[in-house]
């Protein structure tokens, strides 16, 4: 299936997650929260602790913004490789909770943008998050193949 939206981290303590399509929702983690809205039905909310790996998630997600390696490197092993042209850096977790429910994060660069970021979970397909211009690049393909060179478009893969 293929999602639009886009993320936001509106401060270091939040991440939210919007999609407009196929179907309208927000994700929202902030607070030791998690609030999930859908249009016409009341939003979800539970406590982050019920599902430490989004917690996981989302802290790493805040050091790969902020460039925190020491941070990345407490929650994951790191294997980077390609060239400073198409790179990629594979982010194995550590945390037994979130390995369970992903086996690696790869993030896809060209010098030094992040075109994409793939999550491998622990059961089902790869999931592909597309950014910058390859996102914009998408827009008008349809084609998983193409979807897919988007993200490791002149990568080491």
């Amino acid at each position: 299936m293929r999602v639009e939206g886009q993320y936001r981290r509106p401060d270091a303590g939040t991440l939210v997650r919007e999609v407009r399509a196929p179907y309208a929702e927000t994700t929202t983690i902030a607070d030791g929260q998690v609030s999930i809205a859908r249009a016409g039905k009341p939003p979800r909310v539970f406590a982050l602790q019920r599902v430490p790996e989004l917690a996981d998630l989302q802290a790493s997600f805040g050091a790969m913004l902020s460039g925190d390696l020491a941070a990345l490197e407490r929650s994951y092993r790191l294997q980077a490789s390609g060239s400073a042209q198409h790179w990629q850096l594979q982010l194995t977790p550590k945390a037994e909770a979130l390995a369970r429910r992903v086996r690696a994060v790869t993030l896809h660069g060209q010098n030094t943008e992040l075109r994409c970021i793939e999550t491998l979970p622990a059961k089902g397909d790869v999931q592909r998050t597309l950014l910058g211009t390859a996102a914009t690049a998408a827009a008008a393909v349809r084609d998983a193949a193409a979807l897919n060179g988007l993200c490791n478009a002149g990568g080491t893969r």
